[in-house]
């Protein structure tokens, strides 16, 4: 047994779990690990375990999640924690994932998503907490590892494409900026069918929220690198979320676009690196679907200076593209 697997078991134990059996639960590409314990009466809980020394820090989590709850939305209720060792004990939401309940049934995808819009029409109305705010310079920054890890061949694309990106983040961060979760998709959100409007939409893994654009999480739903969200879709979704919002639909609709294309040359390039560096070969599946959504974002009236960069250097997640990605992949190192 390793220290770490001692010092998760001395954690259990001391929250009065330690006759639980547990499980591992699918994870997501930082270095936590989540566990399902089940007891002899079936009462359930999840326990995060976030190494400390690995970088990572439960505090973050914590601090959004009494956020979340004081506001009324549906946030893992805390039981036990450790933050020193990083350790909680978390509300088991149970298994009514959004992304296996529209897998199973299609037809549940339009009022879930629209569901998923309301919660974030909440966080546009409510006071938001005092965190790192997404400017322009943090929108510009964050694109690095596209350059870095998927195309790093052109030594002139990174700066070409910032240089040209600037004033696209700028409009972008002047606006208003609401409480944005990060990595709101399908996978991080659960059916709660016992509760009522907007607290039927479990929320987890929240820990990286900053305040942002409040087109930013609908596009981290809308156009989700794991699964298939069709263009007519997204289209009935960012309908129904401009119909009860405030904000200038023409507006909204560009900076969503901008913030679409933002987002998803990002997530090429943490695809790359995850395999490259990681040995998470598995990533690769999804770039093909996330050039889409690049292209998509590319063609709204008002990018075409960006599609005029990207259009002859940035090369596609062509098969043998991948399979030279996939060739250069790392065995992945065992987990502790």
């Amino acid at each position: 047994m390793t220290d770490r697997e001692t010092a998760r078991t001395g954690f259990v134990a001391g929250s009065g779990w330690g006759d639980a059996a547990r499980t591992a639960v699918a994870g997501d590409a930082s270095a936590r690990q989540y566990f399902r314990l089940t007891r002899n009466s079936g009462e359930t809980a999840i326990l995060m375990d976030a190494p400390p020394e690995l970088g990572e820090s439960t505090k973050p989590f914590i601090r959004i999640d009494e956020h979340l709850l004081g506001v009324g939305l549906s946030a893992p209720r805390i039981y036990h924690a450790d933050t020193d060792q990083g350790f909680l004990l978390l509300e088991d939401f149970g298994t009514q994932q959004y992304a296996k309940l529209m897998a199973d049934d299609p037809a549940l995808q339009l009022p879930l998503y629209r569901e998923a819009a309301d919660v974030l029409l909440h966080l546009a109305q409510v006071p938001a907490p005092d965190l790192a705010v997404c400017d322009a310079d943090w929108l510009v920054d964050m694109l690095e590892p596209l350059f870095t890890w998927y195309a790093p061949e052109n030594a002139d694309l990174h700066a070409v494409f910032a240089k040209a990106f600037v004033p696209f983040a700028e409009k972008v961060a002047s606006g208003r900026k609401i409480l944005m979760l990060r990595d709101y998709h399908a996978e991080n959100l659960f059916l709660l069918p016992d509760r009522a409007g907007i607290r039927r939409v479990g929320l987890i893994d929240f820990q990286d929220a900053m305040l942002a654009h409040p087109a930013y999480d609908l596009v981290s739903i809308l156009q989700d690198a794991r699964r298939d969200v069709s263009a007519e879709l997204e289209a009935a979704i960012l309908q129904h979320y401009l119909r009860h919002s405030d904000t200038g639909p023409d507006r909204f609709r560009r900076h969503y676009a901008i913030l679409g294309l933002q987002r998803n040359l990002r997530i090429l390039g943490i695809f790359a690196r995850l395999c490259l560096r990681d040995g998470k070969a598995h990533y690769l599946q999804f770039m093909p679907r996330v050039w889409d959504y690049v292209q998509r974002n590319l063609a709204q009236p008002g990018l075409e200076p960006l599609a005029k960069v990207l259009r002859d250097d940035l090369p596609a997640p062509t098969e043998d593209f991948l399979m030279n990605l996939r060739r250069r992949c790392p065995t992945p190192p065992s987990q502790p």
